[in-house]
């Protein structure tokens, strides 16, 4: 009896024991809560980071190409600015040339004032070609020049003095004012931009009156006419020829700023 009491006190105990000490579980799915936060977290702020750059280089991009575009509009400017440069510093010589061909018919009219005082035998035609152009012992050739010249100087009815000039140059081809109506009817014609025309009749003064003075502006002319035409070769050309024959020359000058500016 006392060892089956005995054995059931053990057994008693024993299952006392069990049932007081429970094996330890340990839950492995506590733990992924936290640990997903901080990988969304990290993910999160890689995406901010590329999406800051990403605005950076579009602001950048952005900045140059306004930088290039504003860059592109001022070398516009300039080349507009420079071309129109040119075309004044043109226009301005065509006025001063203008204004010396001016100056001299004055001073041709002063002068053939004075002539039957000083010189009262008529001009011989043997003197039609020197640099001085004598008022001529012909009334109508005088009148007929003259008439050609106030459409110009006084009436400015440019169109109207081309034919004019075109009659005295039929009627008076030995005159002594031949090398001038030539050299005004070929300015007519330049600035009508009818070049061939004017071409003629610059060459003209310079090959059938040599030693008249509008060789020099004649040679400018003709000059300025291969530039229009686009012939730089013959523009140079002409422009040497002046520099070298008349360096004196006002017009001689003005060839060399070309030259320059051609070469």
């Amino acid at each position: 009896m006392n060892v089956k009491y005995i054995l059931l006190n053990a057994l008693a105990l024993a299952s006392a024991s069990v049932n007081a000490n429970p094996a330890p579980v340990t839950d492995i799915n506590l733990n992924r809560p936290s640990m997903t936060s901080s990988a969304v977290q990290a993910t999160g702020s890689v995406e901010q980071r590329l999406a800051a750059l990403e605005r950076m280089v579009e602001a950048r991009t952005e900045a140059q190409l306004r930088m290039t575009q504003q860059l592109q509009t001022l070398l516009d400017e300039v080349s507009e600015l420079r071309g129109v440069t040119e075309t004044h510093a043109y226009q301005l010589d065509e006025i001063l040339q203008r204004q010396r061909d001016i100056y001299q018919e004055i001073d041709r009219r002063v002068s053939a004032i004075q002539l039957p005082t000083q010189q009262p035998t008529a001009v011989s035609p043997t003197n039609a070609s020197t640099p001085t152009v004598a008022y001529s012992s012909d009334a109508s050739e005088n009148d007929a020049y003259d008439k050609a010249v106030n459409m110009v100087l006084k009436d400015r009815r440019y169109d109207a003095a081309i034919p004019e000039f075109e009659s005295f140059i039929r009627n008076y081809p030995n005159s002594s004012y031949a090398p001038n109506a030539h050299y005004w009817l070929g300015q007519l014609l330049f600035n009508n931009n009818e070049l061939a025309k004017a071409k003629t009749h610059f060459e003209r003064v310079v090959t059938n009156f040599p030693e008249a003075s509008k060789v020099a502006d004649s040679l400018l002319k003709l000059g300025q006419v291969a530039e229009r035409e686009g012939d730089k070769s013959a523009a140079l050309k002409y422009y040497r020829q002046l520099t070298q024959q008349q360096p004196n020359a006002t017009s001689a000058k003005l060839a060399q700023e070309r030259i320059t500016a051609l070469q």
